[in-house]
């Protein structure tokens, strides 16, 4: 059994959503600027109760370079995960945490990203770098 059949997502939700850009001189600077943003990913996650585990993903959409001028676009979108009683080793509870929700919720949690972009005035963002959650995992473990 993999640990893909050892967990389900029971309900999925932004927990916290940010778009800040200063003033009109900052966004149309950002809108000529916005290709050196870099995309960064967070996972934390803490026991509820009773097998139940929060996982947050922490999206951050920054500019690579300090910069006085610049937006910033954040999301914390949380994943209520149910273990299952068998899932013992913590080798196999983090892969689930870190690899295989991550996984599972990243089509939802980018469309969310990409539509607070498109209404933060910043359409047409495509996130061409996938997010690759076994390189990470695996990076991070081996």
């Amino acid at each position: 059994m993999t640990t893909t059949d050892k967990f389900k997502i029971l309900t999925k939700f932004v927990k916290d959503l940010s778009s800040e850009t200063a003033d009109a001189q900052t966004y149309l600077f950002v809108k000529d600027n916005i290709s050196k943003y870099h995309l960064n990913i967070e996972i934390k996650s803490k026991p509820v109760k009773n097998q139940l585990i929060e996982i947050s993903a922490i999206l951050k959409f920054q500019d690579s370079q300090p910069n006085e001028r610049q937006s910033y676009f954040e999301i914390t979108y949380v994943s209520i995960v149910k273990v299952d009683d068998d899932v013992k080793e913590k080798k196999d509870l983090e892969k689930i945490i870190l690899c295989e929700v991550p996984k599972k919720i990243y089509p939802d949690l980018e469309k969310v990203f990409l539509n607070l972009l498109t209404d933060s005035g910043f359409p047409g963002i495509k996130l061409d770098k996938k997010i690759d959650f076994d390189k990470l995992y695996n990076e991070k473990f081996n």
